[in-house]
């Protein structure tokens, strides 16, 4: 294990501390998450945890969780969630995010806001003090006449790249739809402003801005773990 992923494997042990037998996941996506689910499923099979079911914000997660035995039920079938782990691209002081360099940051929004808590895990990399200056931010869109919304980003400061997979393909979403990464000279100067025009535009299904969401944040470095907590 490298240190980095020795790292995620930290702040994931210290979060499986936040979950009680009897809970409603939401399980998260992405490298930092997959410790979780991995430590999660061995307290289930050890039988320090019991009568847990989880709801997962990708198609990757749902296998991995049904790999490791952890049971899995829809928002459909329990709407309101007590807990979810998820991990993040970027985390401020305030606990403002930048999610969804995985690609799947319409469900994992979808699943933070049916949860009561949502506890942020990953390593110090992650820690900024303004959203946009190291990770681009994720943009999803539907694919017809997206060129549209490249130029309106750009319009408001941003340098947009269009995600692909392998071989160049356009990357599509577990929901078919397309991501446009935006990266800001600088960070983002009002996420808040930003984030509220883009929900504003048809054709913009989410963006990464995760704001006012999150209860805490776990994140390990090479002197210990930090955490920050939502000020009430």
């Amino acid at each position: 294990m490298t240190d980095t992923e020795d790292l995620k494997r930290r702040a994931a042990v210290r979060a499986l501390e936040e979950v009680r037998s009897g809970m409603v996941l939401g399980l998260g996506s992405g490298s930092t998450v997959a410790h979780f689910l991995d430590v999660l499923g061995t307290a289930l099979a050890e039988g320090a945890l019991t009568d847990l079911a989880g709801v997962p914000t990708s198609v990757h997660t749902a296998r991995e969780a049904e790999r490791l035995g952890i049971p899995l039920i829809t928002l459909a079938e329990h709407p309101s969630l007590d807990l979810t782990v998820d991990g993040a691209d970027e985390v401020t002081p305030d606990l403002d995010l930048i999610k969804g360099m995985g690609g799947a940051l319409l469900r994992e929004k979808m699943v933070a806001q049916a949860s009561r808590r949502l506890v942020i895990i990953g390593d110090e990399r992650k820690a900024v003090t303004r959203l946009g200056t190291v990770s681009s931010l994720p943009v999803e869109v539907v694919d017809w006449e997206w060129q549209g919304h490249v130029d309106y980003l750009e319009q408001r400061g941003a340098h947009v790249i269009v995600r692909t997979s392998d071989g160049g393909v356009p990357f599509k979403s577990d929901n078919g739809n397309l991501i446009l990464d935006c990266r800001f000279e600088g960070g983002i100067d009002d996420p808040r402003t930003l984030d509220d025009e883009l929900h504003h535009r048809a054709g913009v299904v989410e963006t990464g801005l995760f704001l006012g969401l999150a209860a805490q944040a776990i994140l390990a470095g090479t002197d210990g773990l930090r955490v920050i907590r939502r000020n009430p």
